[in-house]
């Protein structure tokens, strides 16, 4: 299902933190939100899965308008992971997981058979099968983390946001989740720090600098050695990956200007 943010503003305090921002993902498509910190990114993907109403400004999955829908519907269609997920109090993973399946239970919230299948298959998915008894807040910053994104795989949406989702977790789980989403099938719009994650990962990336969208396309077309000087402010060498083709950066300061007399 494919997702299109139209105009998007969001003013708070006199400050102007989104700034007209259009973009969007087809559907199927891994599209990745890059940026310096403070640039927008955050505040702009609440705005998509609607913890934020925006300014102005329409974001509309599937052509109709998102914050519109009912929260039933809206959860069917899209499932979130922010930046800052917590649970304050200590359910089993299992029932973490289980709370995904909550938007296609009738109104006595009865357990199916289906739904204990698609947490056991999101939960495998991730790799924390083991972990189903454990108390949530027992396990590490990584664990939590890939127990969030069974959950949102369980809730079957079709669009999948994601705000930094391999923060805590080591290279391996990295790799191993993003290709997991890149493989379900979904629609997936996230925000990612490491640009050679989103070089290799992503079909299409978004960059934003001061809440504007200030380049699109595919990723070796917009990680230029000149807007990675002007938005991130570093020398990038750009390289092949050995085994894939796929673009991949390394990184230096800014060599210091020579001192004039």
């Amino acid at each position: 299902m494919r997702i299109d943010v139209d105009a998007l503003t969001v003013e708070t305090a006199g400050a102007r933190l989104v700034d007209e921002a259009t973009l969007g993902a087809g559907e199927g498509q891994l599209v990745g939100l890059v940026g310096p910190n403070g640039s927008g990114k955050s505040t702009l993907l609440r705005c998509v899965y609607r913890a934020l109403r925006p300014s102005s400004g329409t974001v509309r999955i599937g052509g109709d308008d998102f914050h519109a829908l009912s929260s039933r519907e809206g959860a069917r269609r899209l499932a979130a992971l922010p930046q800052d997920a917590v649970a304050e109090f200590d359910f089993t993973v299992a029932e973490i997981v289980a709370m995904g399946r909550l938007p296609h239970q009738g109104p006595m919230a009865r357990v199916t058979d289906e739904d204990r299948g698609r947490c056991v298959e999101a939960l495998d998915g991730v790799g924390a099968a083991h972990l189903a008894e454990r108390g949530f807040l027992t396990l590490s910053g990584g664990e939590r983390q890939r127990v969030l994104i069974a959950r949102a795989l369980a809730q079957q949406p079709r669009v999948l946001v994601l705000d930094e989702p391999t923060n805590h977790l080591d290279i391996a789980h990295q790799l191993e989740i993003l290709a997991l989403v890149r493989g379900s099938g979904l629609t997936v719009f996230t925000a990612l720090h490491d640009l050679n994650l989103a070089a290799l990962h992503c079909d299409l990336i978004h960059v934003i600098d001061g809440g504007r969208i200030v380049a699109s396309g595919a990723p070796y077309d917009v990680l230029t050695t000149e807007l990675l000087a002007e938005v991130f402010g570093v020398r990038a060498h750009r390289v092949a990956h050995p085994e894939t083709g796929a673009l991949q950066l390394i990184f230096d300061l800014p060599r210091p200007r020579p001192a004039t007399l």
